[in-house]
């Protein structure tokens, strides 16, 4: 019989997870405000809003739930609704039902960290965000570690890919990120965030001890002025301004990813360069050779 995976919130990453699971043999239910979205992807869309307890009541069982919303504002209110409320509540309706899940998968934030002087932060560090974001990311993985059913936490780093294009734009106008003083960014390419959750559901339904939480980043924090002076070179593009760092509202750190690399996963893009080659060349953003036109 087919494992049955509930992704809610099945935007792009949720999506890509789905295709990968239904590639596996896995029946994928995809939860979304608009479930029309799905269509032709293979994934069994349903619309619910998860602050309603009737409309989580009329979701299917599920073996496993994969829990990757987004919130609709960046405001405390939103963010409360779409993680601790939202999390809550979908793990008190699963919870009481005869066909528990086997596992539960919350994505959160590498947004719960405080550090930011460039210091190297792993699963073991201090998440001490004074943030909104951060604080209510906390709370959400706190009521995941505190529940009865089985639960892992993976934090995402900043996740690019097709469609996430921002940081290419601005290289192409000649905008790049001041070199001094090193503002540590960390990234991880949509196709590997699916890949994570693929590897950790496998692992689950394998039988295998799943630690409670994981933070999942590509191998090298490198600093943002590097980042982006490589995609002026892969751009062929000439930096004209200086740009105030947008990490200097957040934090310059450095994402450990071991203990995802010891439980076996192996990342499809290791580093920016592998990542946003790819972004790259699907994109259509490299310029062309004028002797091949």
């Amino acid at each position: 019989m087919k494992n049955t995976t509930l992704i809610l919130g099945c935007g792009d990453i949720g999506t890509t997870l789905g295709r990968e699971l239904l590639a596996a043999g896995h029946r994928v239910v995809g939860v979304r405000r608009h479930a029309d979205k799905l269509a032709g992807s293979g994934i069994e869309g349903r619309a619910a809003d998860l602050g309603d307890a009737a409309a989580l009541a009329e979701l299917p069982d599920a073996d496993l739930l994969v829990y990757v919303v987004s919130a609709d504002h960046f405001d405390e209110d939103a963010y409360r609704a779409a993680y601790p409320d939202g999390l809550r509540a979908v793990l008190a309706e699963y919870a009481g039902r005869q066909h528990a899940p086997k596992h539960v998968f919350f994505v959160s934030s590498t947004s719960v960290y405080a550090q930011q002087d460039g210091e190297v932060v792993d699963e073991t560090s201090p998440a001490d965000s004074a943030g909104f974001s951060g604080l209510l990311m906390r709370e959400a993985e706190q009521a995941l570690f505190e529940h009865a059913l089985p639960g892992t936490v993976v934090r995402f780093s900043g996740i690019y890919g097709p469609g996430r294009d921002r940081l290419i734009r601005q290289v192409g106008e000649g905008r790049i990120a001041a070199a001094t003083p090193a503002m540590y960014s960390n990234r991880i390419h949509r196709d590997d965030c699916a890949g994570v959750l693929a590897h950790l559901i496998g692992l689950a339904l394998a039988g295998e001890s799943l630690d409670e939480l994981y933070l999942a980043s590509d191998c090298e924090p490198t600093p943002l002025h590097e980042v982006m002076t490589w995609l002026a070179g892969q751009l062929k593009v000439e930096a004209t301004e200086t740009i105030q760092s947008p990490l200097r509202r957040r934090a310059s750190k450095r994402c450990d990813n071991r203990r995802l690399l010891e439980s076996g996963y192996r990342f499809r893009y290791p580093t920016y360069r592998e990542g946003y080659a790819q972004v790259l060349r699907e994109g259509g953003f490299l310029p062309t050779d004028p002797a091949l036109s």
